[in-house]
């Protein structure tokens, strides 16, 4: 298998893969979504005892449940945090440069108190437009700062009958704000705000849609703008500007989010069962006519997939890696990574590398039909955020510390 110096998907993204958005990540899984960034030379191995190739170390506040991913606009470093006792959801900034902390905001906490604290108020990944910061927390608030760390609107998510958590992040499509809002009861929505005030542009009743903690991803089909969706019984192509189902294939959606190459989608539900490779071109209903192949069974993993040139990869339990040929769904690669995170989402570099990284046990494995480990690296903190990466950086949010991980300059 050839892998390209850059997947050829990266001239796909519309509004959010503009020039502007390049050297950041300014969402969960990056500026295109799926994982991708433009960085080459990137560390192969760090180690906090001996402080090879850790940049700075900066400690996060003491917070329950800490999922989300930090996030990367020029120089400010964005995480979030929460307690649950008593109960405060904090936004934190940090310099790229030297971790120096810029600010902390605590944004009031919303309607919804969740009484099964698994998954937490404080999984959703906050995004970036470069004008405001979006955050969403797990008590269904949604809010706006600005990059001096002052709330510029805040405003609660009228139905929260969520299951365990709100776990999805939102995404900038783009003068909106876009939300999953999947959830029990017949309740299910996605909303889009108006970015500068807040205002509901349009919401999605989707009452036929069971919870879901996945996080869309925008791209480009055919020259129109899609959103790609995991829902509860399908993976779904949307229009972004208003949320309506443009087609659907049945398949099990849940906590992963959708992985796009090769002009197909890889959807899996991230809690165990089948994995689907459809082709998104379709309208209506194209299970029968769009599906391209299946996988019966994928173990739990709530990492999201990722695909570079013709191969698929995903990370499931038991510390397994496994690459999939993109065409026709044979298995490739099936070895395992000894304890690493199947929470974490991985990212791809052009020059070939796949990067496996959580505050735990981290691989870089070779992005080849070859299995190869590039190296491997243990900060000993537990958290399962996924990495950000900007400016020859990698930021990991561990349970207890930001790290930034660069090679020494020379």
């Amino acid at each position: 298998m050839q892998i390209p110096k850059w997947p050829a998907l990266a001239a796909f993204l519309l509004t959010i893969a503009s020039d502007t958005f390049a050297e950041n990540w300014p969402q969960f899984r990056g500026p295109t979504g799926l994982g991708y960034c433009k960085e080459e030379n990137l560390p192969l191995t760090w180690n906090a005892a001996t402080g090879e190739n850790i940049a700075w170390k900066k400690p996060l506040p003491k917070g329950d449940n800490q999922f989300s991913s930090p996030i990367v606009w020029g120089d400010s470093v964005i995480v979030t945090g929460v307690t649950n006792a008593p109960l405060k959801h904090r936004v934190l900034c940090f310099s790229a440069a030297d971790g120096t902390q810029k600010w902390e905001t605590e944004v009031k906490p919303g309607p919804l108190v969740l009484t099964d604290l698994r998954g937490g108020y404080g999984a959703p990944t906050p995004c970036t437009d470069g004008k405001r910061i979006y955050v969403v927390f797990g008590s269904a608030v949604v809010a706006a700062l600005g990059f001096d760390g002052k709330e510029q609107w805040r405003k609660d998510i009228a139905n929260h009958a969520f299951d365990v958590a709100l776990g999805s992040s939102p995404i900038v499509y783009k003068d909106t704000v876009i939300l999953n809002c999947d959830q029990t009861g017949k309740t299910s929505t996605i909303t889009a705000w108006d970015a500068a005030t807040g205002d509901i542009r349009w919401e999605a009743k989707r009452p036929d849609t069971s919870f879901a903690h996945s996080t869309p991803v925008i791209v480009d089909i055919a020259g129109k703008p899609q959103m790609l969706v995991s829902a509860s019984g399908a993976i779904q192509g949307l229009n972004p500007a208003d949320g309506k189902v443009l087609w659907w294939c049945s398949a099990q959606g849940d906590a992963s989010s959708p992985a796009f190459g090769g002009g197909l989608v890889f959807s899996d539900s991230g809690r165990g069962g089948r994995g689907i490779c459809v082709d998104p071109t379709g309208s209506g209903d194209v299970t029968k006519t769009h599906l391209k192949w299946t996988v019966p069974q994928i173990s739990e993993g709530l990492a999201s997939a990722i695909i570079t040139g013709d191969r698929v990869w995903r990370t499931h339990g038991p510390d397994i890696l496994k690459s999939f040929d993109l065409g026709t769904g044979k298995r490739v690669i099936n070895e395992r990574l000894q304890n690493v995170s199947t929470w974490a989402s991985p990212f791809a570099t052009p020059d070939g590398r796949l990067y496996f990284v959580s505050a735990g046990k981290s691989y870089v494995v070779r992005a080849a039909d070859k299995f190869e480990i590039l190296g491997t690296s243990d900060l000993g903190e537990e958290n399962r955020a996924s990495a950000a990466v900007s400016g020859g950086r990698i930021f990991i949010r561990g349970d207890k510390n930001l790290y930034c991980i660069q090679s020494p300059k020379k």
